[in-house]
């Protein structure tokens, strides 16, 4: 799968969800993302860096969003840069910090 990601100029993810792994994982891999503008995908996909939007789950919307798409340039990097904000190790060190933080208030 990482191959595929890759390699591909982009992913087309149209369902609407909580928070949607695959287009992080396609941004990990430096792929940017068409998307449907609702749900999780508005925290992972930062409009004309990461990907594009389309606001219906219609052909003709995700038509109209890969015509807007081969107008763009995506950097590689900045797209890996954006999918690492949800890596495990960030979650795993900033889990701990709060944590920390919560002790230390409940025993002052």
């Amino acid at each position: 799968m990482v191959t595929l990601l890759q390699r591909a100029k982009a992913i087309v993810y149209a369902a609407d969800e909580d928070f949607g792994i695959l287009p992080v994982e396609a941004q990990s891999c430096g792929t940017p993302v068409i998307a449907f503008k609702k749900g999780g995908l508005l925290e992972t996909v930062i409009e004309n860096k990461t990907g594009v939007f389309f606001n219906k789950q219609h052909a003709d919307a995700i038509v109209s969003a890969v015509e807007v798409f081969e107008t763009k340039e995506f950097s590689p990097t900045l797209i890996r840069e954006n999918a690492l904000r949800f890596s495990k190790d960030r979650f795993e060190k900033e889990l701990k910090v709060f944590v920390e933080e919560k002790i230390t208030e409940f025993y002052h």
